[in-house]
């Protein structure tokens, strides 16, 4: 499937639906006013609000205001900007349910309308053709419209079918931007830049040159009062099948012909089509999920995941992965995947350990391999590690030592301020540029391979295993990579 390119336009108008909620008072609001800030909104773009809470638009603007001086830092405070952006706001309580309120928001929309209009379902994946369905019977989706989803869109493969069928019988696939906030981080956007924008890598970047790939998203929080999605979710549906394969889609992707839409999503497709299936044969050697108990983080004492949920469970909150991408650049090569909550620090990193040197001509001297470590978060940082002399006389021969060549992105950048992602996000999806949006057929073919993942489970009967937090996860977890000559990165 490959959507018609979407004419460009900017978008007049923004609707947010979800707007009480915490992704918009988090993220959206402090976004919004970041875009503000830097002069980015068009003036004539008008934002309008709406959720089932009966607010009136003073009301709403009120829980903006609190959203932005809560969440921008102080430094980037501005009340005058912060006034001009809630002059452009709006509020218009509704429910799919009630087909009163949702004529009402119907008719606030065709009166706000002056060009292209922008509709951010920011809710449970379940409302999404609710509320397609309703704007489609109202004539607000036809041309010059488009709609974000947030992912993960399903809970497996026939239900994302379900929510992309309800989504596309109103929107065409070209007007559909799939959310996934990681690809508007900085540390994404220059992975691209490395990459593709030096000549010295890209020759290196294959089989030939590349022993292993060790992705990991790790975090230190526990289910933080979000048990119950979290449960009916878990780690795999949570973070792989949402971030980390998107994250192994960049790293291991040819060349796009350009950077446009199409081209970048057809690639990363390709990627996921070659993804090597792990079934109930494999998933006893190839996977290992976890589920953390008590332990103690930074220092902290903090309770175990069944202790929080209140109830028995078999959900993971922890999976480490071997991945195989069969295509010529990468046969052989393992992708280790790894994600989980209370895990010893917060990082989001990409490593590749490059092969050893054919032969060494320093003696018995150890050479540790070449290494390239893209960092995401909490900073970003790019780190090559290489073999160096180390200094000295060397009256019985050289001795060489590993060093890191350090880009420290903060530091090198110091002047420049650093976006949130939904800021890029926000002025993509206003702007119809869909490059950093996923594609239907990315977010099946991902669902295709995590369900095959999860059926593996159920057919073999494998239950988390239990993990102290504050740990890098199971033993088992270690163990996958050690059977192989690989350790992981810590």
């Amino acid at each position: 499937m490959t959507p018609t390119s979407l004419t460009r336009t900017s978008a007049s108008l923004l609707v947010i639906f979800g707007a009480t909620g915490d992704l918009a008072q988090r993220m959206l609001f402090p976004s919004l006013y970041g875009l503000a800030r830097d002069g980015l909104l068009a003036p004539a773009l008008r934002i309008l609000g709406t959720a089932r809470s009966e607010l009136d638009a003073a009301d709403f603007r009120h829980i903006v205001a609190g959203a932005v001086q809560r969440h921008v830092p102080a430094a980037e405070f501005d009340a005058t900007v912060l006034e001009a952006l809630l002059a452009r706001i709006d509020y218009r309580s509704a429910d799919t349910a009630d087909a009163a309120s949702m004529q009402q928001l119907g008719d606030t929309i065709t009166g706000l309308r002056h060009g292209d209009v922008v509709y951010h379902l920011s809710t449970a994946p379940r409302f999404y053709a609710p509320i397609c369905d309703a704007l489609g019977a109202q004539g607000l989706a036809g041309e010059g419209t488009r709609v974000l989803l947030e992912k993960p869109i399903g809970h497996d493969l026939a239900s994302a079918i379900a929510i992309n069928d309800g989504v596309t019988r109103v929107f065409d696939e070209a007007r559909v931007f799939r959310v996934d906030h990681y690809l508007g981080k900085e540390g994404v956007q220059n992975l691209l830049a490395l990459r593709f924008g030096n000549a010295l890598f890209e020759p290196l970047w294959n089989a030939r040159h590349i022993q292993q790939v060790q992705i990991t998203l790790a975090e230190t929080v526990g289910v933080e009062g979000r048990g119950d999605y979290y449960d009916h979710s878990g780690a795999m549906r949570d973070m792989v099948q949402n971030h980390l394969l998107q994250l192994l889609c960049l790293t291991a992707m040819e060349p796009p012909s350009q950077f446009e839409p199409t081209a970048v999503r057809n690639e990363k497709l390709k990627v996921l089509r070659s993804l090597r299936p792990i079934g109930a044969a494999q998933v006893a050697t190839e996977t290992v999920a976890g589920q953390y108990t008590a332990g103690a983080v930074n220092g902290q004492p903090v309770p175990g995941y069944l202790d929080e949920l209140g109830h028995a469970s078999r959900t993971e909150t922890f999976v480490a992965l071997r991945a195989h991408v069969d295509n010529w650049r990468w046969s052989g090569v393992p992708f280790y995947l790894r994600t989980g909550k209370r895990l010893p620090s917060r990082t989001t990193e990409i490593h590749l350990q490059f092969r050893a040197v054919p032969h060494s001509i320093f003696g018995g001297v150890q050479m540790a391999p070449n290494s390239l470590t893209i960092r995401l978060q909490p900073q970003e940082q790019i780190e090559l590690r290489l073999m160096s002399k180390t200094p000295g006389l060397d009256r019985a021969g050289p001795r060489l030592s590993q060093v890191a060549l350090d880009l420290d992105m903060h530091e090198e950048f110091a002047a420049h301020r650093r976006r949130p992602a939904y800021e890029r996000l926000y002025l993509d999806a206003i702007e119809g540029n869909g490059t950093l949006f996923v594609r239907r057929d990315e977010t099946e073919a991902a669902w295709e391979w995590v369900d095959g993942v999860l059926d593996g489970w159920r057919h073999a009967d494998l239950a988390p295993r239990p993990y102290a937090a504050g740990t890098w996860g199971p033993s088992s977890a270690l163990a996958m990579a050690e059977r192989h000559g690989h350790s992981w990165r810590e």
